[in-house]
């Protein structure tokens, strides 16, 4: 068998994002306005991603509060944002996350947590969510200094875990996140996390489930 790294995005694959919808909701006065915000950070990074330049991912978190804030007339002050930024970083995991992980682990497999954020946000939310401790780095795409889902992101993360990119598999809750690792030569995951919705131009992986427990899982029969 190849040495086999999990790569495990952060952001609603592992951690709760709906934590934060009182606060947007207090912010913006509606409750879907985290969602508006995440997929407006989601669109900001991708159009840079693909025609440059090169921007972090805390950039266009700041870029989507303010779009966000424009399209439903609030003024958001600088405290407000920090409010929010500080909730991104102490965001609850998924309750079957660290059982799942602690499976994989005792199963020897090696993990490493793989976001876009910064190493400081990335480190700062899985010690908050209890399960740093279960993987041997927490990665960013910032390295690379290009986010996912480019190739370039999937092929760093690899080398700074000592493998080829075909002996990693991906683990996300996001479409253009698997569909990336998949074109990068990688394997992947796909949590089905509630409202979430594949893109049918995408190929499928060979795992699909429909949390971290059922993926887990399946990749202990597949893979070890």
């Amino acid at each position: 068998m190849r040495t086999r790294v999990l790569l495990f995005d952060v952001n609603e694959t592992l951690l709760d994002l709906a934590a934060l919808d009182p606060p947007f909701e207090q912010l913006f006065g509606d409750k879907h306005a985290r969602r508006e915000w995440f997929a407006t950070m989601l669109r900001s990074a991708f159009l840079l991603t693909i025609t440059g330049p090169y921007r972090p991912f805390g950039d266009h978190f700041r870029e989507a509060l303010r779009q966000t804030a424009a399209r439903h007339g609030v003024v958001i002050s600088a405290d407000d944002a920090q409010k929010i930024l500080g909730g991104v970083r102490r965001r609850p995991a998924h309750p079957e996350v660290r059982h799942a992980l602690e499976r994989l682990r005792d199963a020897r497999f090696r993990m490493a947590a793989f976001t876009n954020s910064t190493h400081e946000v990335a480190d700062a939310q899985l010690a908050s969510a209890g399960i740093r401790d279960l993987f041997e780095a927490a990665l960013s795409a910032d390295d690379a200094k290009r986010l996912k889902p480019a190739r370039e992101a999937y092929d760093h993360a690899a080398r700074t875990m000592g493998v080829a990119v075909g002996d990693v598999r991906l683990i996300a809750a996001h479409d253009w996140d698997v569909g990336g690792a998949m074109r990068a030569g990688a394997s992947a995951a796909f949590v089905a996390r509630p409202g979430t919705i594949w893109n049918e131009l995408v190929e499928r992986p060979d795992v699909w489930g429909v949390d971290l427990e059922d993926v887990a899982e399946q990749i202990i029969a597949r893979d070890s």
